[in-house]
């Protein structure tokens, strides 16, 4: 019996401090304060040294501009040159340039994804006979001047938010996609227009 006794004893005692270690724990927990986990920050980015080129009348800079370099930041230009051509503002241009950034980060690839592996281009437009040639789809101001000719099509397209503008051409299985690229699309627009130094 009394050793019934004492093994009870020892199991309520370790319950006791069981329960004592978990209140402190819950209490400490309580007491400091709750630290948000910062987003993931992109090291800065170092474009190589090179002249200033032109791109119809737009010059285009070494960059980084928005974290983009020469080489990309031409293949934004010519989005804007396609866009001016068809008497389109700067706000659109940035729409096209934040669209080529969600579809291709500004690269002109030749290559598509799971979704559409016919995908080519700056656009990732498809081989479906909507958006041209292979050479076409390829060329980035010919591709550019078919994403915008698709646009100003679109009833409303101007009441568009960028996002929904991109959308409503493009067909991303989300609409919010290119969202988080439109701040940095409205720079590269901003500093290729001149309104802004590089």
């Amino acid at each position: 019996m009394r050793r019934a006794l004492i093994a009870v004893s020892v199991v309520f005692c370790a319950a006791v401090l069981a329960l004592i270690v978990a209140l402190v724990m819950v209490v400490s927990s309580l007491a400091s304060p709750r630290v948000e986990a910062e987003r993931p920050t992109t090291p800065p980015v170092t474009c190589p040294v090179v002249d200033p080129v032109m791109v119809g009348g737009i010059e285009v800079p070494a960059g980084p501009v928005a974290g983009y370099c020469q080489d990309r930041l031409i293949n934004a230009a010519w989005i804007m040159e396609a866009a001016k051509a068809q008497g389109i503002g700067k706000h659109t241009q940035a729409i096209g340039v934040m669209t080529a950034m969600g579809e291709s980060s500004l690269r002109n690839i030749d290559h598509g994804d799971a979704v559409g592996p016919d995908s080519r281009g700056l656009f990732q437009q498809r081989d479906n006979g909507a958006w041209g040639t292979y050479a076409e789809r390829m060329d980035p101001y010919t591709a550019a001047s078919r994403f915008f000719s698709k646009l100003v099509a679109i009833p409303g397209w101007k009441e568009l938010s960028p996002t929904e503008a991109a959308h409503a051409v493009q067909i991303n299985a989300d609409p919010d996609h290119y969202t988080p690229w439109f701040p940095a699309a409205e720079q590269v627009v901003a500093v290729l227009s001149g309104d802004v130094p590089a």
